[in-house]
């Protein structure tokens, strides 16, 4: 078993504020690069991890991870945590989703057929419910600013 690596987190931190790759980092400190990700995860350097269960809250097969409607999902998902997104894809998926809504429409899926836009449950849809959240992260700051860049607006 190896030794665990100090890495210095004010080093690392100002390391990371000069532009350094992970690559360098790992290089520069000893380590793998996977050190490196921990050691700012400890240091509290890194981005949280997302979780978008409730937005996907089935087991996708590999051939549906990437597809259109995975994809809009986790987007509105990501927006709904406070990450940003590029405006671009943000718009995208709120279009999939208005459309939906407007059609009285949900998602489901199975892992034979992939997704399919099924009739809406009241009160229950899975997409009406993602879109509310996201909606609501997008709201302007209190300073009158847009939430996050890529807001689409």
């Amino acid at each position: 078993m190896g030794r665990k690596a100090l890495i210095d987190h004010d080093e690392l931190r100002r390391l990371i504020g000069e532009g350094l790759s992970n690559a360098e980092l790992a290089t520069r400190f000893g380590v793998s690069e996977s050190g490196i990700l921990q050691a700012k995860r400890a240091a509290g350097l890194s981005k949280p991890m997302l979780d978008h269960s409730r937005a996907i809250p089935w087991k996708l097969d590999r051939s549906h991870s990437q597809s259109g409607p995975a994809t809009n999902l986790r987007n509105l998902s990501s927006v709904a945590q406070g990450r940003a997104i590029p405006a671009e894809k943000l718009n995208t998926a709120l279009r999939w989703a208005d459309r939906l809504i407007a059609g009285g429409l949900d998602i489901a899926y199975e892992p034979e057929r992939g997704f399919q836009e099924v009739p809406a449950a009241a009160g229950r849809s899975l997409v009406e419910g993602l879109l509310a959240e996201a909606r609501r992260a997008l709201e302007p700051a209190q300073d009158g600013e847009p939430a996050g860049e890529g807001s689409g607006r």
